[in-house]
């Protein structure tokens, strides 16, 4: 049975009689562009218009067995979603083993990567990437979609130019608010937030806090929540503890750090939302620094985020059973070290369709 619909009625001759066109009949498949766990994705051709290239999404239906729920959902949110800061999905294609996503096809590489190679680097460079995300997640969210998941490897360019915009990728855990109450633990423990870890009911203003997170790291090149020790890891998002450490942020604005509180506040209602946020006078006003900070910036991005140093899969059961021991725990903060970022989710099905790129 195919993955999306009913099987196509067919005439007695044995030909279909509503025969939609095939990926064969669209697209040319070339290279390789990169792997997941349960997909692949190449470079796509257009045949109608040569020249014309797309990146395709194919995913194995066996490797699949099981999580059809997320890639529905996945499918479902991205067709709700049209804008300039999202990777767009553009048509669906299934045959007996596979299926296969045809998306927008972004060039420009990491966000965190784009910043270690710059020359120079502002808090008005940071403030102008953090406003296109506000207003991407903006969007969303009147859409009525969480994303779940917002993270800097899920943020990329959309073209090797200087002036590229930034683009929100892997919808594979996001939700509609609208298919019921969401309190599952998924994300990445690194940048969720803490009423997700206490596994209270939730919604819109996860993103935000995430958003918060990916602000911390752009001024500084460093997380706010840190620690090789899980349990202690979520202890600090639970209460909300960071720091503007010295010196690494002696040259930050008050703004910025004004900015970054008002996101990654632990009371819910007095949270910013995106709307409030883009308000901020460091986003729409005059208050982000013109100052260089790339030389500090990119040598702890460069400590703190090395690619591929991690890559980990984060099995459900073992994080319920971490979050447990860390509820039994005193919450004892350990040394301020890198800690390998790793996607986790538990309950309901709403894993990634992507294995997580971990710090």
């Amino acid at each position: 049975m195919p993955l999306f619909g009913k099987e196509k009625k067919t005439k007695k001759d044995g030909k279909d009689s509503d025969k939609q066109p095939s990926l064969e009949d669209k697209y040319y498949l070339k290279e390789l562009l990169g792997t997941g766990a349960f997909s692949v994705v190449r470079l796509a051709e257009s045949k109608e218009k040569p020249g014309q290239v797309y990146a395709v999404k194919i995913i194995d239906k066996k490797a699949l067995k099981g999580k059809e729920d997320s890639l529905e959902n996945e499918i479902k949110v991205l067709r709700r979603l049209t804008h300039p800061n999202i990777v767009q999905l553009l048509e669906t294609f299934e045959d007996k083993s596979k299926v296969y996503l045809i998306m927008e096809l972004v060039t420009g590489g990491e966000l965190f990567d784009r910043i270690v190679e710059k020359g120079s680097y502002t808090e008005k460079d940071a403030a102008d990437l953090i406003r296109q995300v506000l207003e991407a997640v903006d969007y969303m969210h009147e859409q009525g979609v969480v994303h779940r998941d917002l993270k800097p490897e899920n943020l990329l360019y959309y073209s090797p130019d200087e002036d590229s915009k930034i683009m929100i990728s892997d919808f594979g855990l996001s939700k509609m608010e609208d298919s019921g109450i969401m309190a599952t633990a998924c994300g990445t423990p690194g940048y969720v937030a803490p009423e997700v870890l206490a596994q209270k009911p939730y919604g819109k203003a996860v993103d935000v806090w995430s958003i918060g997170v990916i602000s911390y790291i752009l001024l500084c090149g460093y997380p706010p929540f840190y620690d090789e020790n899980d349990a202690n890891l979520f202890a600090q998002i639970l209460k909300g503890e960071f720091e503007f450490d010295s010196p690494y942020w002696d040259e930050i604005s008050d703004s910025a750090k004004d900015f970054i509180r008002k996101l990654m506040c632990v009371n819910v209602e007095k949270r910013y939302t995106c709307r409030q946020a883009l308000a901020h006078p460091w986003i729409s006003g005059n208050a982000a620094s013109n100052k260089n900070i790339h030389g500090t910036v990119a040598e702890q991005l460069k400590k703190n985020f090395a690619k591929s140093r991690w890559k980990q899969a984060y099995h459900a059961t073992t994080v319920i059973r971490q979050m447990q021991r860390m509820a039994l725990s005193s919450g004892g903060s350990g040394g301020r070290s890198p800690v390998p970022q790793r996607s986790m989710s538990t309950g309901e099905p709403c894993g990634s369709l992507n294995g997580a790129q971990d710090k």
